[in-house]
């Protein structure tokens, strides 16, 4: 296992960790809080690939691409899932026992989408690559549910205080 997907993979957790950490307990919504993090690894990620696309074969493009789509859906389901409310500082989120399932199904079919792919194309380096943007995307998309409900309910977003 390379040191470069052994970073990919602690990162990964790291980010997972903290946005999964933050729905469970419920936090404050910034719209900063919402671009930033998935616009960060969505442009790594595109950037990781770009020098992995060239190589790699249209079957590995394609089940990249349902990667993607399935994980985008998912995103969609998890920020519908989660609690919204006013509160006097701004929006609040707050993950469901739904959320966390979703989260759960989430984490299990992107690592059996790695493996897959690692299994059909022993010497793609596509899949790996591609672990910034998958997770950038599905936080993209469940964020940007989320922005759609807060803004359909009317509730403002918290102040960013950084």
């Amino acid at each position: 296992m390379s040191a470069q997907l052994v970073v990919g993979i602690l990162v990964g957790l790291w980010v997972l960790l903290r946005v999964v950490g933050r729905q469970i307990t419920g936090s404050l919504v910034t719209q900063r809080q919402l671009m930033l993090m998935p616009a960060i690894l969505v442009v790594l990620g595109v950037l990781s690939l770009s020098s992995t696309i060239h190589g790699a074969s249209a079957g590995e493009i394609a089940f990249l691409g349902l990667d993607c789509v399935v994980l985008i859906g998912l995103g969609f389901a998890r920020g519908a899932s989660i609690r919204l409310d006013r509160r006097d500082d701004g929006l609040f989120q707050k993950g469901t026992a739904a959320t966390l399932g979703l989260w759960v199904l989430t984490i299990a079919f992107r690592v059996g989408a790695a493996f897959g792919s690692a299994a059909i194309w022993p010497d793609g380096k596509l899949g790996h690559a591609a672990l910034a943007l998958t997770i950038g995307l599905t936080i993209a998309a469940q964020n940007a549910m989320i922005y759609r409900r807060a803004l359909s309910l009317d509730i403002p977003f918290a102040v960013d205080r950084a």
